[in-house]
């Protein structure tokens, strides 16, 4: 219940004000953000179908009536008194509103959604940072958490930037590497889904040889996710080592 009838009101909220509620720790904050940002965005947009029929009505029988009286000039139409209207309703301050709580529910939707990070509006998070924060203790951990938030903030872009690669390209088959530097063996791997749970430095078993992932990347083109290995002395089995095993790999000399 405090997720989804509750957590999506007070996700709203600027982190430090949710982690301060009593039941902060019986909200799901990542699932409340997710409903709570879809809920904003849907919002403004039916807010704003309403506000323009309501608004673009008004005015325009308003500026009609107003030319049959004589009151506007002779060679006013239709479509000109329309076009005006328009103008009037994108600048007009409510439009821009609703187009910000549309943008920034999706904003806050993707976040929490890819990039696991729980945001609240921006309003309350500037009046957080410029008359509660300034009073609140410091602690150490400020620019460990400041560094942090940077850190998300990458996460979130990757996480968006990887969607949309994998949406432009369809699955091909892995593309591997053998190439040999200062007489080790190194193993790169070219891929066109991101393969979970390969986080450096765990050790990765191809056929009969152990590998350590050294490092991984996110780059352009039909495989877009880079992984570089170094081939190991020898090896143990055990459940920590990730077994990969390609059915059609292109493999490259």
């Amino acid at each position: 219940m405090w997720t989804y009838v509750i957590g999506p009101i007070l996700a709203l909220l600027p982190k430090s004000w949710r982690d301060s509620l009593p039941f902060a720790s019986d909200v799901q904050w990542g699932r409340a953000t997710v409903v709570s940002g879809l809920g904003e965005s849907l919002g403004a947009i039916v807010g704003l179908g309403y506000w323009y029929m309501h608004a673009m009505t008004m005015w325009v029988d308003r500026s009609v009536s107003a030319a049959l009286d004589g009151k506007l000039a002779a060679d006013a139409t239709v479509q000109g008194i329309g076009a005006v209207a328009l103008s009037v309703w994108v600048t007009h301050p409510l439009t821009l509103l609703l187009g910000y709580c549309m943008f920034e529910g999706a904003v806050r939707l993707c976040a929490a959604a890819f990039g696991e990070q729980n945001l609240g509006t921006f309003p309350l998070a500037v009046v957080n940072w410029i008359f509660v924060r300034p009073f609140r203790r410091r602690n150490p951990g400020s620019a460990t958490a400041l560094g942090s938030a940077a850190s998300n903030a990458r996460s979130v872009v990757d996480a968006v930037r990887e969607r949309m690669l994998i949406a432009r390209s369809g699955e091909e088959q892995d593309e591997l590497h053998f190439r040999n530097e200062a007489g080790e063996e190194l193993l790169e791997i070219r891929a066109s889904r991101r393969k979970q749970e390969w986080i450096p430095p765990r050790v990765v078993r191809y056929e009969d040889a152990y590998y350590r992932l050294d490092s991984s990347a996110m780059k352009t083109g039909p495989r877009p996710f880079f992984y570089s290995l170094r081939r190991l002395p020898a090896g143990v089995p055990g459940r920590s080592v990730l077994i990969y095993s390609p059915t059609d790999a292109l493999v490259r000399e």
